[in-house]
């Protein structure tokens, strides 16, 4: 039988396969493509998007590293069950995309990137923006996305999108190997035509699978909880993704095992269940990580086990670790038994086979004890009103969690890096899996107002709130504008301490004196407010923290983009919580803060595993 053809050229046939994909509750699975366009990929693949804009809708945005974190954001708040594609030019316009896909890949984050390349004819050789390697004819500034990838290709004949594209959406949906996607488009290749099968576009659902547990391995954890006197549950991001929040609390409130939350795991657990002991680490909880330090046994779920999450392997090192995660690679890490399973079978198959066990007794009386002083703490921190001098971030969020009717269940907190990824997983209460997005595995600086027009995007009828400081906004702000231009309400809280607050303490910490991190006396007054009214958004700045209160109402009553900003004491934090964070301090200096530093950086090395 003859097959049916459509002769498309490539760019058409990769929009019109996207297109075509389906979850299995019927959603497109692509929200729809980023694009800034130039001379490597307006012709061909802005061509295509143009004529299939109403299947797939085309985004502009002002930066192309920042329309990739709103990307990136759009995945994570649909818990990576949809995604986005971008699309750049060559040149400088491809290389944008790095930062974004490293962000991607250390947070296993779904994001099909798009970016144009140079000829493959090589006639006009070397073309505009070309990077022309003289030991290496077929290598383009694109080679540079392949350590950052999950999969890349090169599609240098219009029929490899048939292999191509199957391959990238497995990579896209795989829940261990999760991350960036990088087909790499020359732009000539984008223009030529070919016969494709027409089944080959033919709507089809993408399903995602889960990973069963492996009985011995189960078994095998199941033996060391039962022996345990004092387990301990470590709720990573793999419990937002596996959609395990129901199988979490059904497994720790059976078993009577207090749960504390990554970063990325922060939401898994409603903040005020009795077994929330809060946030875990370096940026946690006193509740949480006293806990951890007397442990004998960590069931860490779905987690990378960062040393933010760690205290760098100091901070449950007495425990026996089991490790389930769907990844095998991070279920081997510190030597733990590794269970890879998805996260609600592993768990429903671990309680199958504890039964009736339940660690009930001193333990979880202890462990209740200090969640509820806990909480009581943080209502305290986050309850003042009436500040002396300049309010610190603990006292901020406060205010904009008072703000709101239900502070703890249709707002989403969205935040990257600073001084506020401490104060937001220690402070930030809410009910609901996904109502805080922090995007902490890469840190970066400049993902937060982007960020949040991913999320916005993905759920138009949350409020959501970027808190950043001065430093990051600075770094990225422009899809401010491009919020205002898609119609996509953010309440942004700028926090300015007048530089880098947070490093400054670090390196003062290690010894050293402040230097080249806060802004000098004779820098030029920055005013965020009247900046962003230059990007069409509504603004204002406020002197305390009573006003910005009242700020917060009218942002939320706000029909457009809300900027507030208020200055904030770069010194003081909240002081409760943390653990031992290892940064190398200088074996030799001159300086007797940093000797001090050093013999107490090698001190508590002591307590570190290997």
């Amino acid at each position: 039988m003859k097959t049916t053809t459509i002769r498309l050229t490539m760019a058409q046939a990769l929009v019109r396969y996207l297109a075509a994909l389906r979850t299995d509750d019927g959603q497109p699975l692509f929200g729809g493509a980023f694009a800034i366009f130039g001379h490597g990929n307006v012709a061909g693949l802005g061509e295509a998007l143009y004529q299939y804009r109403d299947s797939f809708p085309t985004y502009r945005a002002h930066n192309e590293q920042a329309m990739a974190h709103s990307a990136i954001a759009y995945a994570k708040a649909h818990m990576r069950r949809r995604m986005m594609a971008v699309t750049s030019s060559i040149g400088p316009g491809a290389t944008n995309l790095l930062t974004a896909a490293a962000l991607a890949h250390v947070n296993r984050l779904p994001v099909l990137l798009l970016p144009g390349d140079v000829f493959v004819s090589r006639a006009p050789d070397p073309v505009l923006q070309q990077l022309e390697d003289g030991t290496d004819g077929s290598v383009s500034v694109n080679d540079a996305f392949k350590p950052l990838s999950r999969y890349f290709d090169r599609i240098v004949y219009p029929e490899q999108l048939l292999t191509a594209l199957p391959r990238a959406i497995a990579a896209l949906t795989d829940p261990a190997a999760c991350g960036p996607v990088t087909l790499s488009l020359p732009q000539d290749v984008q223009t030529m035509a070919y016969d494709y099968p027409a089944d080959f576009f033919e709507p089809r659902i993408v399903r995602f699978r889960a990973l069963p547990s492996v009985e011995q391995e189960l078994e095998e954890a199941a033996l060391l909880l039962k022996n345990a006197k004092q387990p301990l549950i470590l709720a990573g991001g793999g419990v937002l993704y596996g959609q395990a929040s129901a199988a979490l609390q059904a497994f720790a409130e059976r078993h009577g095992i207090p749960v504390a939350e990554t970063q990325a795991g922060k939401s898994s657990l409603p903040w005020d269940h009795p077994l929330q002991l809060g946030a875990i680490g370096v940026t946690g909880s006193p509740a949480a990580n006293a806990l951890a330090a007397d442990a004998d046994v960590v069931l860490a779920v779905g987690t990378r086990l960062q040393d933010f999450t760690t205290g760098s392997n100091s901070l449950f090192a007495q425990a026996q670790l089991v490790s389930l995660n769907v990844n095998h690679f991070d279920a081997l890490k510190r030597r733990g038994l590794g269970v890879q399973a998805d996260a609600t079978l592993g768990l429903q198959g671990l309680s199958r086979l504890l039964g009736s066990w339940n660690s009930a007794g001193q333990w979880m009386d202890r462990a209740q004890q200090a969640g509820n002083a806990w909480r009581a703490t943080v209502a305290s921190i986050t309850g003042k009103r009436d500040v002396a001098g300049l309010p610190y971030d603990g006292e901020v969020i406060g205010a904009v969690q008072r703000s709101s009717k239900d502070s703890t269940s249709n707002d989403i907190v969205v935040c990257a890096a600073g001084t506020l990824p401490a104060e937001l997983h220690k402070l930030w209460r809410t009910s609901t899996p996904g109502g805080y997005h922090m995007e902490y595995g890469y840190s970066c600086m400049g993902y937060e107002i982007a960020g949040g027009l991913g999320v916005k995007m993905a759920k138009p009828e949350r409020e959501v709130i970027v808190m950043v400081g001065d430093g990051s906004y600075l770094m990225m702000n422009s899809e401010i504008a491009t919020s205002v231009m898609l119609d996509k309400k953010l309440i942004i809280v700028v926090l300015d301490n007048r530089g880098y607050g947070c490093i400054n303490r670090l390196q003062q910490a290690c010894g050293n004196p402040s230097f080249n991190n806060m802004l000098p006396d004779s820098a030029p007054h920055i005013d965020f407010a009247l900046h962003a009214q230059s990007l069409g958004a509504l603004s204002e700045h406020v002197d305390s923290i009573a006003e910005l209160e009242q700020a917060m109402l009218r942002a939320r009553a706000a029909s457009r983009t809300y900027l507030i900003c208020i200055n904030t004491d770069d010194t003081r934090t909240t002081e409760e919580g943390g653990c031992w964070w290892e940064v190398a301090v200088p074996e030799v200096s001159t300086q007797a803060g940093v000797q001090a530093a050093r013999a107490r950086y090698e001190l508590d090395r002591q307590g570190q595993i290997q």
